[in-house]
């Protein structure tokens, strides 16, 4: 089956000026890999500043004028051009952002969803699609700043799927909705997906990813750690990286045992594993290899020299 989306080593990198004209590289994301199919959910989880927002710019075609970009972005089988991306945005690949804030503040909810498409048709889609995420017709006429915090999310995830896209980008769809509302919202991305979309969950909450994904790409510093099918996490013993199995023992259910130390920021670890700082695993040729690949490993992936290495001791 052809994938929806295929991104094979891609690597984002930052121009910045410091000291006057002194120019330097910034590497953001770094050889990264994943791949979504038909009905499939993959989620993408980590920390602030590991790369998961600037994904989903790349995959859309809006990254900032100083960004370079290395690898390849294919959807539906071909190249996915800045070119084509712009085609595409808003019509077969969709964006649920962050913020409310890009919700037009001087534009009624109605013709946000309508996009300029006029007749009874389109009116009955946008009554329907506000009907599903649990908002009244009403709203149709309520400008952005006349709603709450969580209305206003589901207004932006109604605006994302109203069009039936094929590939959904949710980029932290759920802050700021209770648990009921966010597991509703989940729920739809599955029926979504049932009937056929791609979504790339984007989120912090790997608690969260674990209730709908089929599959978990774990980020660290700009660099996938793991990819593993959701029901591997039912096991801390079928996880592959040291990485994600802390953020195992960090959830509640499993003793919420935090991990000190933090992630390394853009461009301070030149060579080996960005996580040997914080590793109970690392070993010199950990900290000394000019590259660490990911690598098939147990029905998943891994970027690791020494996968398994608990088990081992």
């Amino acid at each position: 089956m052809e994938p929806i989306l295929q991104i094979s080593h891609l690597s984002i990198t930052f121009t910045q000026y410091e000291r006057g004209i002194r120019k330097r590289t910034l590497p953001v994301i770094k050889d990264l890999s994943l791949r979504i199919e038909p009905g499939q959910i993959v989620a993408v989880v980590g920390a602030s500043g590991s790369g998961k927002s600037l994904l989903a710019h790349s995959i859309l075609g809006v990254l900032p004028y100083n960004s370079h970009q290395d690898g390849s972005i294919r959807y539906d089988g071909q190249e996915l051009t800045p070119k084509r991306a712009a085609a595409l945005r808003g019509k077969e690949i969709s964006l649920i952002p962050q913020g409310v804030t890009y919700l037009d503040p001087l534009m009624k909810i109605g013709a946000q969803l309508r996009k300029g498409r006029k007749g009874a048709e389109i009116r009955q889609q946008c009554r329907d699609v506000l009907k599903r995420y649990g908002l009244d017709e009403s709203i149709e006429e309520k400008y952005p700043f006349e709603l709450s915090g969580g209305m206003a999310r589901r207004v932006l995830i109604a605006s994302a799927v109203i069009d039936g896209p094929r590939l959904i980008i949710a980029d932290e769809p759920t802050p700021g909705l209770d648990k009921k509302a966010a597991g509703r919202i989940l729920g739809h991305f599955r029926e979504l997906a049932q009937d056929g979309a791609g979504i790339l969950f984007i989120t912090h909450d790997l608690e969260l990813a674990l209730t709908v994904s089929d599959r978990v790409a774990v980020f660290y510093a700009g660099e996938t750690m793991e990819e593993a099918d959701a029901s591997d996490f039912s096991d801390v013993n079928r996880l592959r990286h040291p990485f994600t199995r802390a953020l195992w023992h960090a959830m509640p259910e499993h003793g919420f045992q935090p991990l000190s130390g933090s992630q390394p920021y853009p461009g301070t670890v030149t060579k080996g594993c960005p996580f040997a700082g914080q590793c109970s695993w690392c070993l010199p040729a950990c900290r000394d290899a000019e590259e660490i690949p990911l690598i098939p490993y147990r029905n998943g992936q891994v970027r690791c020299l020494y996968p398994g290495k608990e088990e081992q001791k």
